[in-house]
C-alpha cells in the first residue's frame, strides 16, 4: 500500500506519516528530505542557489523513481509537490492520497514556533502576515488538493483518522 500525504507547509505531513507508518509498520518516507539528501543541500539553499522550477523537477524525478522502486510505503510530499507536472494525477494512480486540510491560522502559529526561513516560499514573510501568505498559497493549491482521494478537514488530525479513512476507502 502507498499512501501519499499531501497538503500546506506545516499541515503535518512529516509528523503525521511517521506514526501512520509506524502503526502500518510500513517504511516512512519525507519527500523533501530525501531531496535534500541527494542533493547535499537543504531544500532552502536549493531553491535559492537553482531556483523552484530545478527543485520542481528534481522533485518530480524522485517522486516517480521512489514509487517505482517501493511497494508500500507511507509518504509526506512537499507542499507544492502535487501541483507540478501532473504529480497529483500520479499519485492518484500509485495508491492512496491524503489531503491534511488545517486552517490557515493553526498553520500560521504552527510555522511560528519553527525556523520560517527554512521554508523557501514563506521566507522573509513578516509574522502578522504569515496567516495571509498561507491563506494566498491554499487558494492557489486548493483545486489539486481538493483530488486527493482522501480529505480530512481538522486543526487537530490524529493518524488514526488517516488510518480510518484509508480503511474505509480500502
Amino acid at each position: 500500500m502507498k499512501i501519499f500525504l499531501i497538503g500546506l507547509p506545516g499541515s503535518g505531513k512529516s509528523t503525521l506519516g511517521k506514526h501512520v507508518a509506524e502503526k502500518l509498520k510500513l517504511p516512512f518516507i519525507d519527500l523533501d528530505h530525501e531531496i535534500e539528501r541527494q542533493m547535499n543541500a537543504p531544500i532552502k539553499d536549493i531553491f535559492k542557489k537553482q531556483g523552484q522550477e530545478l527543485f520542481r523537477s528534481i522533485e518530480h524525478k524522485l517522486l516517480h523513481q521512489l514509487s517505482e522502486h517501493a511497494t508500500d510505503f507511507v509518504m509526506a510530499t512537499g507542499g507544492g509537490a502535487p501541483i507540478y507536472f501532473d504529480n497529483m494525477a500520479y499519485m492518484n494512480l500509485q495508491g492512496h492520497t491524503v489531503f491534511l486540510d488545517v486552517s490557515a491560522k493553526e498553520i500560521a502559529n504552527r510555522i511560528m514556533k519553527t525556523k520560517v526561513e527554512d521554508r523557501p516560499l514563506l521566507a522573509g514573510t513578516h509574522p502578522e502576515a504569515l496567516k495571509d501568505q498561507i491563506e494566498f498559497l491554499r487558494s492557489q493549491r486548493l483545486s489539486i488538493y481538493k483530488q486527493a482521494q482522501i480529505c480530512i478537514e481538522s486543526n487537530s488530525i490524529a493518524p488514526s483518522h488517516i488510518l480510518k479513512a484509508i480503511e474505509a476507502k480500502s
